[in-house]
């Protein structure tokens, strides 16, 4: 390494989890680590793999742990089980800030903007109005020595419509860009025609060893997306890589030390679900949410995996299939009729048998949703359930939102139910978006509990395992970390008739155009006499004398 710089990795693998409802899932996930020290005063000039404008961002801004993802679509927990990493509908941001943070708020909003730039996105519009933050729900996921709350800022925009152009900067990020690997698959066409896509980029801080002794910089993009059988236009139960993408993989990563992509074979030991082609020796055994995955194991590195085509195209062809419920599930709903009052409705479901566990739930809700929250009530099974913990901040018109984080034990097989009443206030008419019958969009819940799991858990991070299982730090044996989001809410607000200020506007400016314009000619117009011009007999009889020299008549 040159410059005396610390030592940089760059890994890269697809995982295919083919979902029971024959849809596919895909999760790219790309990790970049870095040995160095973006707090350190002096700031680094050489960047080999680690995107420089990232660096600079953290080394600027003082940057603890950043989190940051763009999604278009729902994800379908009933339908689709757990995702390796979840993120909301639209655009979601929470940063953690270094201790030495003065100004924390100056910080985050300009922060904010610079990302915006950078990911060509509306990041920008993130302020005081939807900014919160979180006192439990929301622990680094990296070195966790900081937990002042104080220096944690989260935002939503779930209205943010993720398009190529996010994905275009996303790309850039990558040692490889999108020439080369698996990133040659992330085609903007295949990926937004499909029923779920979602980008993330996550930067902390990571140990390189048990004892912590050397900590990295890692960067984690990861991309998400589920292919919907019959969006695809295709109507048969089989997918393949050329399919979903519209190209094949044909070479690693050179920069990647590590490219490997792997097939979620645990429901299909004897391939009596679907078919996979070509098929592979090579198979891994990795504990994912809390059970013990298998995984068929292709790596790109090795010239054998290609064939004699020197092309991996990968077929999966549906035979049976079967439903599995995930232990925890969350929705959320508008209830009521009219445009004063009305309730918001969280639902949670508990589908393990025999074991309840605690969740902690965060509503973030706008402060034009004046809430009641006297009228607050949990429920499971028709009986009160007392939350354990209970945070609330009242909102500020035009400040700040409500903040409403509450950990609660959900009972096992059970269904728990949160309701809250809420007014609807009346916004000033400069404050309604341009559709303004449409609604105004409210934010995901986000409910993260530790879910019973199935077989042990591995507590040591800093072991070789795949990437998709690595993400969220595990400190008990017995549980695994799960975070979810509900869906958005769409809400109406009362709406003025926009249409009477249109007429009366275009009525104005006639009566004033048609009378003042009239009387500002009269005022202003000069009146002359202009004497009447001679005949055609007389003006040839003066061209004529004009040519003789004789004066004209």
């Amino acid at each position: 390494m040159m410059c005396g710089c610390g030592r940089d990795d760059f890994q890269e693998e697809l995982v295919i989890r083919p979902l029971h409802s024959g849809d596919i899932y895909a999760s790219f996930q790309f990790r970049t680590l870095w040995e160095t020290d973006f707090t350190r005063g002096d700031k680094e000039s050489h960047y080999r793999l680690f995107p420089k404008s990232l660096g600079q961002v953290i080394s600027k801004f003082s940057v603890r742990e950043l989190h940051i993802s763009f999604t278009q679509g729902h994800w379908r927990t009933m339908q689709w089980g757990q995702p390796f990493l979840p993120s909301p509908p639209g655009a979601e941001l929470w940063v953690w800030f270094q201790d030495s943070v003065t100004d924390v708020d100056g910080m985050w909003k300009e922060l904010s903007n610079v990302l915006s730039g950078i990911f060509c996105a509306s990041l920008n519009f993130i302020d005081s109005t939807n900014t919160v933050q979180p006192s439990a729900s929301f622990k680094p996921l990296g070195i966790s020595n900081v937990t002042d709350h104080r220096f944690l800022r989260y935002a939503t925009l779930p209205r943010e419509i993720v398009c190529t152009e996010n994905l275009t900067p996303w790309k850039k990020l990558l040692p490889c860009g999108s020439k080369a690997g698996l990133a040659v698959l992330l085609k903007s066409e295949k990926l937004f025609h499909s029923s779920f896509h979602s980008q993330a980029v996550h930067i902390r801080p990571v140990c390189q060893d048990w004892q912590c002794k050397t900590t990295s910089w890692e960067l984690r993009q990861a991309l998400n997306v589920v292919f919907d059988l019959h969006t695809s236009g295709q109507g048969k139960r089989e997918w393949t890589l050329f399919k979903m993408f519209s190209r094949t993989v044909t070479e690693a990563c050179p920069l990647a030390s590590s490219s490997k992509i792997y097939v979620d074979i645990t429901d299909n030991p004897q391939g009596e679900q679907f078919e996979l082609s070509p098929a592979s020796h090579l198979l891994s055994q990795a504990v994912v949410l809390g059970d013990r995955r298998t995984f068929s194991v292709y790596d790109l590195t090795q010239q054998v995996t290609f064939g004699t085509v020197r092309s991996l195209n990968l077929l999966i062809r549906w035979k049976s299939s079967d439903m599995l419920r995930p232990l925890l599930h969350a929705e959320r709903y508008v209830a009521g009729y009219g445009l004063q009052t009305g309730e918001i409705h969280t639902v949670m479901y508990n589908n393990h048998p025999y074991r309840s566990f605690p969740v902690l739930l965060l509503d973030s809700v706008p402060w034009y949703l004046r809430l009641y929250i006297h009228t607050l009530t949990v429920t499971s099974k028709g009986k009160d359930n007392k939350p354990s913990y209970i945070h609330y901040q009242p909102s500020k018109d035009r400040v700040r939102p409500h903040l409403l984080e509450m950990l609660v034990q959900l009972p096992p097989n059970s269904v728990t139910e949160v309701k809250v009443q809420f007014e609807r206030a009346l916004l000033k008419w400069t404050e309604y978006t341009p559709d303004p019958n449409h609604g105004f969009y409210v934010g995901s819940s986000v409910i993260s509990s530790l879910v019973p799991s199935i077989v042990a858990m591995d507590t040591n991070s800093t072991l070789d395992r795949p990437l998709f299982s690595s993400f969220f730090p595990c400190k008990e044996e017995s549980s695994y970390f799960v975070r979810i989001y509900t869906e958005p809410l769409l809400v109406n607000l009362p709406t003025p008739d926009f249409s009477m200020p249109y007429n009366v506007i275009c009525l104005t400016c006639t009566v004033v155009a048609v009378g003042y314009g009239s009387l500002y000619n009269l005022l202003t117009r000069s009146f002359q006499i202009e004497e009447p011009s001679p005949g055609l007999a007389k003006r040839i009889a003066n061209i004529i004398r004009k040519m003789r020299g004789v004066p004209p008549l």
